[in-house]
């Protein structure tokens, strides 16, 4: 598929957060183009009803679609929930999606206690509740809805004094319960990764799925000959449908000056 082995990966989140899915698809498939949509008129989705959801990422899945994409990652574990099954139906293209880390967790833990930072809406989600069903029948799972971190991220704010307070806020009650295993059920949660590893502690494993993801869409990509020559040198494009300037600080402390974010309407 000559063609379509030059067209790029698309990728959405609700706001900057899916950055750090970026990185590691970045890091793992270099030779690749990347189009990421920041939904930045729609942060946050967790807490949106599911239906608003699925329509928003609908839509962005669409405009990727039209802009040629030759495959979809949905780098938002609240979109996951709520809409990438439907996306698998509408679409022709592989859509990859997220999903909290609950099996890798449930095996690194070492005393049966693990906890979860996400967002509401992902918590509260079948597809959360299957993962757990299926995963976690013999650990005992500490959930704790985050919405501040979200925050902390939209807002570029990563490693301030206000944002380690936060975190501590947030990690202590799954401390205090005996987590010896943190999952980052959240795209948004891993640039603030050392602020929870320093919260949590040397003795606290902490396990987010970039990595995972970056390398289902390896696999995917590979399986249907579309990965592209190595020696390509893969281009990357931002885009926000709210206003590019109040999103800059956030995509500068997570992804650095370049590219230069464009906005677009959705």
């Amino acid at each position: 598929m000559p063609g379509i082995v030059s067209h790029p990966i698309g990728v959405f989140d609700s706001g900057v957060g899916g950055l750090s899915v970026l990185r590691q698809i970045r890091h793992l498939l270099p030779a690749e183009d990347l189009l990421y949509v920041a939904d930045t008129a729609w942060v946050p989705y967790g807490p949106r009803p599911p239906e608003q959801i699925r329509e928003r990422a609908r839509v962005v899945t669409g405009w990727l679609v039209e802009q040629g994409v030759k495959a979809v990652v949905v780098a938002c574990n609240t979109a996951t929930a709520a809409a990438v099954a439907g996306l698998r139906e509408q679409f022709a293209q592989p859509v990859v999606g997220m999903e909290p880390a609950v099996k890798p967790a449930a095996a690194a833990t070492r005393n049966g206690v693990v906890g979860v930072l996400a967002t509401a809406g992902t918590l509260k989600s079948t597809r959360f509740a299957a993962l757990l069903a299926r995963f976690a029948e013999k650990i005992e799972v500490i959930s704790r809805p985050s919405p501040e971190l979200v925050e902390l991220v939209e807002h570029g704010d990563i490693n301030s004094a206000h944002a380690q307070a936060v975190v501590r806020d947030c990690v202590a009650p799954l401390l205090e319960h005996g987590a010896d295993t943190l999952i980052l059920g959240c795209t948004h949660f891993p640039p603030l990764r050392p602020l929870i590893e320093a919260a949590a502690g040397p003795d606290v494993a902490v396990i987010d799925t970039g990595g995972a993801v970056a390398r289902q869409v390896q696999r995917r990509l590979a399986e249907t000959g579309q990965l592209r020559s190595p020696d390509h040198a893969g281009r990357v494009r931002i885009l926000t449908t709210g206003p590019v300037t109040p999103a800059l600080p956030a995509i500068r402390a997570i992804w650095g000056e370049e590219p230069v974010p464009e906005a677009i309407a959705l």
